[in-house]
């Protein structure tokens, strides 16, 4: 049989467009509620809970899985844990990213081949908490050339199912729990001390309640929710907000009450050198003269550079 130049190409482009198919994705929501799916950025819509959408001809890189739920997105920035793939040949690797700050931890997520695992090859990738070992807490970038045929599989967090890109197929799933995850904030430090924490006043949770300083305890009363950029400062596991209450200004004591959204004394920014302020105010989380006796409650003071009693870190 004598083919053209024109029948050749048509037989490239089908070979091309097969091996650009990729993996078939099989997502599934196990969350408690409805969530919005992305992928590589783009919105997929709502996936209902209990729902699994399927997904194909993504090709060997599709990009980054993940959901906006549970704080997944904020303030336009993406602190979701995500499910990455990098099918190229010979690399086969799949892999879990979570945010760096363990409070951001928006959801459970977990992959599954469907190859049976085998030697160290196609296991099952899962982090259930913020602090789990099995994801990358930045993206990864694979350099170089592609590891040999015959390597070893990787260890954790980057995982590797040698099978053709166009039959394998993954389960990605969200909330594997069937819950989301439980909250377990993080101590606030002043200018880096470990021993030094902010506090609620013998952990009151009633609106009113002071925030102070105290010995750090690992208790309750010093586990928060923060974030970078504009935040709440939230007690863990709870709706109370660190408030500056109705006119904020020099010496206002600080104290906690119920959560609002919109709400202008619960608006705070956590900067990048470290100061916790009341948005549109001019006013920084302050210790009264650097005292750090306990008791101390916290006000709000004009922020001012290299004003250590205004340092606040979740870094000790």
């Amino acid at each position: 049989m004598r083919f053209t130049t024109a029948t050749s190409a048509s037989l490239l482009a089908l070979v091309t467009l097969a091996s650009a198919q990729g993996p078939t994705y099989r997502v599934h929501n196990n969350c408690p509620t409805t969530i919005e799916l992305f992928i590589a950025g783009q919105s997929q819509g709502s996936l209902t809970k209990g729902a699994v959408t399927v997904k194909t001809g993504l090709g060997t890189a599709a990009g980054f899985f993940y959901t906006n739920a549970n704080g997944g997105v904020t303030n336009g920035n993406v602190l979701a844990a995500r499910a990455g793939f990098f099918f190229e040949p010979n690399y086969w690797y799949y892999y879990l990213v979570r945010d760096q700050n363990s409070n951001n931890f928006n959801t459970g997520i977990r992959i599954v081949p469907n190859v049976p695992e085998s030697g160290g090859y196609c296991s099952p990738a899962e982090c259930s908490e913020g602090t789990c070992t099995t994801a990358y807490t930045t993206p990864p970038v694979f350099h170089g050339g592609p590891p040999p045929v015959n390597s070893p599989p990787p260890n954790p967090p980057v995982y590797q199912c040698k099978v053709d890109p166009n039959t394998i197929s993954f389960d990605i799933t969200f909330c594997p729990s069937g819950n989301w995850p439980a909250e377990t904030g993080t101590p606030i430090y002043h200018n880096y001390n470990p021993n030094k924490c902010i506090d609620v006043r013998a952990n009151v949770q009633e609106n009113g309640t002071p925030v102070q300083i105290y010995d750090c305890n690992g208790s309750a009363a010093q586990k928060w929710v923060i974030t970078n950029g504009g935040t709440k400062v939230r007690l863990a596991g709870t709706n109370f907000c660190l408030d500056a209450g109705s006119t904020p200004g020099d010496g206002v004591q600080m104290k906690i009450w119920q959560c609002y959204d919109n709400l202008a004394a619960q608006q705070w920014f956590f900067t990048g050198d470290n100061r916790i302020a009341l948005e549109g105010s001019g006013l920084c989380l302050d210790l009264p003269s650097g005292n750090e006796a306990n008791s101390q409650v916290l006000q709000t003071w004009t922020c001012g550079d290299f004003n250590n009693n205004q340092v606040w870190t979740i870094n000790a």
